[in-house]
């Protein structure tokens, strides 16, 4: 055993190179300064004197239901429902729109090319896509259908409650994609500006059972090119000309 002081000069020794060794690898991996955080700005709230306001200046169709009379949903299961059938009961509904002379009468004219269904031949309504949106475990239907001569698209979800069919969202736009995510209809629309788009999210709300407006995003694409939108007609229901 070594004597005393020899014992404290060997252990003032190890520690020193053990020192040693931890600074070296704290020079090959330790942690380095990113630079200064920029500071962070509270929001600051402008004309606190505006005054309070309890309703909307205008109404844009937040909340869109209505019940679709006429179309029968065998066995409560939306897959019963004819899409072409809906689509000729909202044409007929709406003759300022598709009756003739009006904005969208080449719609009205090529439903007689629907004899095989929707999504095939001429048939200006698109094929149908099922998911459930609202979260009960039954599917709803999403349908879209061509607004011609103009170069628009509609676009409406339906659920069944009740054993009555009932459309919970209605939009029209010059369309560039639909998306169905979770519990959203996701549309896309070219912009005006060079290398945007818009991207509109609608999602189910079960307290209003309806799908809300719950983003409505203008987002950069990467392309440079600037694609023309065409003008909404100034028949287009509210829903349709609030953004």
């Amino acid at each position: 055993m070594l004597p005393s002081p020899l014992r404290a000069a060997a252990t003032v020794a190890l520690l020193s190179a053990a020192l040693a060794a931890l600074a070296g690898c704290g020079d090959t991996g330790g942690l380095h300064g990113a630079g200064a955080t920029s500071t962070a700005i509270s929001p600051e709230r402008l004309w606190p004197s505006l005054p309070p306001v309890s309703s909307p200046a205008f109404v844009i169709g937040e909340v869109n239901t209505e019940v679709v009379k006429g179309v029968a949903v065998p066995g409560d299961d939306i897959r019963g429902a004819d899409p072409v059938a809906i689509v000729r009961k909202e044409i007929a509904a709406s003759p300022g729109d598709y009756g003739s002379g009006a904005p969208y009468h080449e719609t009205s004219r090529r439903m007689a090319d629907c004899g095989e269904g929707a999504g095939k031949g001429g048939c200006p309504v698109l094929q149908p896509y099922y998911r459930d949106l609202t979260g009960d475990g039954r599917e709803e239907l999403t349908l879209g259908f061509r607004q011609l001569p103009e170069k628009l698209t509609a676009v409406r979800v339906y659920t069944v409650d009740k054993h009555r069919l009932v459309k919970v969202m209605a939009w029209e736009d010059a369309v560039s994609g639909v998306e169905l995510a979770g519990r959203s209809v996701i549309i896309r629309s070219p912009s005006e500006v060079a290398g945007y788009e818009y991207r509109l999210q609608w999602t189910w709300d079960p307290q209003q059972k309806a799908m809300l407006l719950t983003h409505d995003e203008m987002l950069r694409t990467g392309s440079h090119t600037k694609t023309p939108r065409p003008s909404t007609s100034p028949s287009v229901s509210p829903s349709a000309s609030g953004r």
